[in-house]
């Protein structure tokens, strides 16, 4: 909230309620966290395309996206990645309002951040996605060869390297990519998920 006392919350005449009964659907984030590599932007947009062909409407936020536009004024310093996180929050926010279901493809290393996210929701609106996949088998994939050059110091405060990912503690979903494949990884997320969206 705003510590400017000249600025006050408008309440409009239609509601998050009546957003969802158009749509059939309960707002809710999807928040898929993992390394760089782990397969977050894959498994995130394989299913929305899911999604969207049982008739769900989504929005999928992905890390390098809103980097170039909402946040292109922020570094990856602590504080860089912090306050990157914390406007995805009010992002996110406005798109459950809306009666969207939001999936963010994050690394978001810092547990604190995610909470602070998840606090800004109802309980039952929130899913954290930890997409569980060991740093030799991202660096193995290394897609964006983003890991060759972190290990050449090209790259600084890269997480998994020389900054630290704080994994989940208690996710609602856990995938383990290095095993499966990405069709299975989304019907594993599918069985889950469009029980808690659906209505």
């Amino acid at each position: 909230m705003s510590k400017n006392e000249n600025i006050v919350w408008h309440d409009h005449a239609v509601d998050r309620e009546q957003r969802e009964k158009l749509l059939g659907q309960k707002g809710t984030v999807l928040w898929f966290t993992g390394l760089s590599g782990s397969g977050k932007s894959t498994l995130a947009g394989a299913l929305e395309q899911k999604l969207h062909a049982e008739g769900i409407a989504t929005m999928l936020l992905d890390g390098d996206n809103i980097r170039t536009g909402l946040n292109s004024d922020l570094d990856f310093s602590e504080s860089g990645r912090v306050e990157n996180i914390r406007r995805l929050g009010e992002v996110c926010k406005l798109f459950v309002d809306s009666g969207i279901i939001v999936l963010t493809a994050f690394i978001s290393p810092f547990q604190s951040d995610r909470d602070s996210v998840r606090s800004k929701m109802d309980a039952d609106r929130f899913m954290e996605v930890f997409i569980d996949t060991p740093l030799e088998v991202c660096e193995q994939r290394d897609v964006k060869g983003l890991y060759k050059k972190a290990r050449a110091g090209e790259i600084p405060n890269f997480t998994g390297i020389d900054s630290p990912y704080e994994a989940p503690e208690n996710p609602e979903i856990r995938i383990q990519t290095a095993d499966i494949s990405v069709e299975e990884g989304v019907n594993q997320l599918l069985k889950i998920i469009l029980p808690k969206i659906k209505q």
